[in-house]
């Protein structure tokens, strides 16, 4: 069975390239001219564990190949899948289904013999019904099914994800779509991983459903813990009696710097959108949205209030400005707001990330890109932690300290216990959690006010 995939990006890349891991023949088609050519030469374009290795190894092995010539790719192919870009509409809050339709069209005027074209992409219900009536409407003698496989990758852990799946959830409306698709995903099934055949409506909707309800935890441990701030309750040790509840289970229960990335913001606003559509106010999605928000503009209020008051004239030291850890992606990041809004305030901004250093140069203007964490904190009033890179977590509190103008450390990742800075000479501030007790701690407060 010979397979396109639509779209080099992140959903794209990662799926052609394990789809060939398990033995098929797979074209990968992007517009971009200099793209194919990057990953013809070797070159992947989004820093992604493990990507680099799976789709070199098959690219040698002659079953992942890269193209710009969609009408010959999906001519000879059994099922085309579709995972472009879903973008939020400029201006609204409503998905950008543009490029997929447009995948479409062309689509419809290469095909050749039967063929189950798939929406991998994210989209909104109703979506699968008017892919068909476009194609059909091109060309209405087409002999074809249209089915929806949404995702569930994470950023940082997608070619995992994608070879070792919770589940698979497969829309189709005959089983005459529903056989290749089955064949497709066997090598997983064999391993017992779950399969879902359903509508394509409900599966364009446990697609959003299941990133809005993610959306709305992070958003609720968020809000929790500015509460146990109020009460003196540690978070750490409320969300752990919250988790045991095996009902609630222990992910997406840490509190941050609010939720980002390509997925969760635009896929609630989406979700939130179609509902008003129907006349179902999903009101609870709308009040997690605007949430977050204000998540996100709390954070320059809390490191203000950590270096004395007033960010005028002093170095910030903010360690990762990807949205989350293991990708380079900046897309809705904590960082977007913060950095700006420092910034505004009268700070220099110096910033180190592992992989993201490249995609912020071109965000942000007047930052100090440093080669390391040490390297930003060098004579800072704080270092802020935003991103919970694992190297992040291995700090030498005692050198930090030493190289600061003040020692205060504002962690947006709760990455260290109370206990790991007791004695560390930081003053540290973190989420949910009771500050460091400060009242014998006169020279350092003294150090901070005079900075």
């Amino acid at each position: 069975m010979k397979l396109a995939v639509i779209g080099a990006g992140y959903v794209g890349l990662v799926s052609a390239a394990c789809f060939a891991e398990f033995g098929f023949s797979v074209t990968c088609i992007d517009k971009e001219v200099e793209k194919i050519s990057a990953l013809e030469a070797g070159r992947i374009p989004i820093y992604e564990p493990g990507l680099e290795q799976i789709v070199h190894s098959n690219f040698e092995a002659g079953r992942l190949t890269f193209s710009t010539d969609l009408q010959s790719a999906v001519a000879d192919a059994d099922v085309v899948f579709i995972a472009v870009g879903t973008p939020t509409r400029r201006g609204e809050d409503a998905a950008d289904l543009s490029y997929v339709f447009g995948a479409g069209a062309e689509i419809a005027d290469a095909m050749d013999g039967f063929t189950v074209v798939v929406t991998k992409s994210t989209v909104p219900v109703g979506t699968a019904e008017k892919l068909k009536n476009l194609i059909l409407k091109t060309r209405p003698k087409a002999d074809f099914e249209v089915a929806s496989n949404p995702e569930f990758l994470r950023e940082g852990s997608a070619v995992e994800d994608f070879l070792r799946p919770d589940r698979i959830v497969i829309g189709v409306s005959s089983e005459r779509a529903e056989a290749p698709l089955r064949q497709l995903y066997r090598p997983l099934t064999q391993k017992d991983v779950p399969i879902v055949f359903t509508s394509c409506q409900a599966a364009e909707v446990i697609k959003y459903a299941a990133n809005t309800y993610l959306a709305t935890r992070i958003g609720f441990v968020n809000q929790l813990a500015d509460l146990c701030e109020k009460v003196d309750a540690d978070i750490t040790h409320v969300t752990r009696g919250m988790g045991l509840d095996k009902r609630i289970g222990q992910h997406y229960l840490q509190p941050g710097p609010g939720f980002g990335g390509s997925c969760f913001p635009k896929d609630t606003r989406a979700l939130m959108v179609t509902a008003r559509e129907q006349k179902a106010p999903f009101t609870v999605v709308e009040e997690v949205i605007e949430a977050n928000e204000r998540r996100k503009r709390s954070l320059t209020e809390r490191v203000t209030s950590a270096v004395g008051g007033s960010l005028r004239g002093k170095r910030i030291a903010v360690l990762g400005i990807a949205f989350k850890a293991d990708t380079d992606d900046i897309r809705d990041a904590a960082s977007l707001v913060l950095i700006p809004e420092l910034q505004a305030g009268g700070a220099v901004v110096a910033a180190y990330d592992p992989a993201a250093m490249d995609n912020g140069r071109s965000q942000f203007a007047d930052v100090q890109w440093c080669a390391d964490a040490y390297s930003a904190a060098l004579d800072a009033s704080a270092v802020v932690i935003l991103t919970e890179w694992n190297e992040f977590r291995g700090l030498d509190f005692a050198q930090l300290a030493k190289t600061m103008r003040a020692p205060v450390m504002v962690d947006f990742r709760n990455l260290f216990s109370l206990q790991d800075v007791e004695n560390s000479g930081l003053v540290y501030h973190s989420l949910g959690r009771a500050q460091h007790d400060q009242t014998n701690d006169t020279d350092r407060i003294a150090l901070i006010r005079s900075s």
